[in-house]
């Protein structure tokens, strides 16, 4: 059976879901994206993600192509459609579509397409054993904060790490790791502080990473928010890496470095159980 896809107002089978060759996503990665992870129907931190995706148009000057309100029914609709229990629900949105040119018209419409994936989210082996990480230099563009389409050093990173048995890269620019190519990146000193970079332009302010932070608070965590170097995280007592599609998944290796015992430590596991009990039960009503 297909799935449907949403584009620019209309609900379409798979084959039928189609852009014009000029749209400015495709031409210039002009546009942005946001995902939700999905767990019994139900949308997780989906309000947090709507925020973002408004806040990464206005950082482009781009208008929202519909209200908060309609662009979750959108994404309920995509749900209920493809019959959805588990895995993620996209929304990419571009400036719209005209004559090639870098400069754009001021009144340019922008296009809304959204789809979703089936996919297991919970109890996956990379929840349960933990995975291994990569360290790539970080080559993105300067303003990482917005969630764009412009993904190729994310893939470019991500097959460099598939290429070394990982399955995540961890990005490292002066020293210091910024990110994973597609999730946020923490660690536990050994003295039991956790460590993830501040909120800037440098990094996607992640809205797992946002959740997560609270989880750490409800266990009374000592917290810092700073930049850690890769020996700080190759050293590190434990490590974990945070995404709407990943949730948290511990990480038990960096770099070729054990880290703590080789297999998910106990604070990532209190992390994970939290982080789901605080999350699920926010979403009974999708904000």
């Amino acid at each position: 059976m297909q799935r449907t896809i949403y584009v620019n107002g209309e609900y379409k089978p798979e084959s039928e879901a189609l852009i014009s060759v000029f749209d400015r996503a495709f031409l210039f990665g002009d546009g942005i994206y946001e995902v939700s992870a999905v767990i019994g129907g139900r949308m997780i931190d989906n309000h947090l993600h709507i925020a973002r995706l408004e806040r990464s148009l206005g950082e482009l000057d781009m208008p929202m192509p519909l209200s908060r309100e309609d662009l979750v029914e959108v994404q309920q609709e995509l749900i209920a459609r493809n019959r959805l229990d588990e895995g993620v629900v996209y929304l990419q949105v571009s400036r719209g579509s005209e004559d090639r040119g870098f400069d754009y018209s001021d009144d340019l419409k922008p296009s809304l397409i959204g789809f979703t994936q089936s996919r297991k989210i919970r109890d996956t082996p990379s929840l349960r054993d933990g995975i291994r990480v990569a360290v790539v230099d970080d080559l993105r563009w300067g303003r990482r904060d917005i969630k764009t389409t412009m993904l190729l050093a994310q893939v470019q990173a991500k097959r460099l790490a598939k290429a070394a048995g990982c399955a995540e890269a961890w990005l490292v620019q002066d020293g210091t790791i910024t990110e994973g190519a597609s999730s946020s990146a923490f660690i536990l000193t050994r003295a039991g502080c956790l460590v993830t970079r501040p909120n800037s332009h440098a990094i996607l302010p992640g809205c797992t990473r946002q959740a997560v932070l609270q989880a750490a608070r409800e266990l009374g965590l000592e917290m810092e928010e700073r930049p850690f170097t890769v020996d700080e995280a190759r050293t590190a007592g434990e490590a974990f890496l945070t995404s709407a599609s990943s949730l948290v998944t511990p990480v038990v290796e960096i770099d070729g470095h054990t880290i703590g015992e080789g297999r998910p430590g106990p604070v990532t596991r209190r992390i994970q159980q939290i982080y789901l009990e605080l999350a699920l039960p926010a979403e009974t009503s999708v904000q």
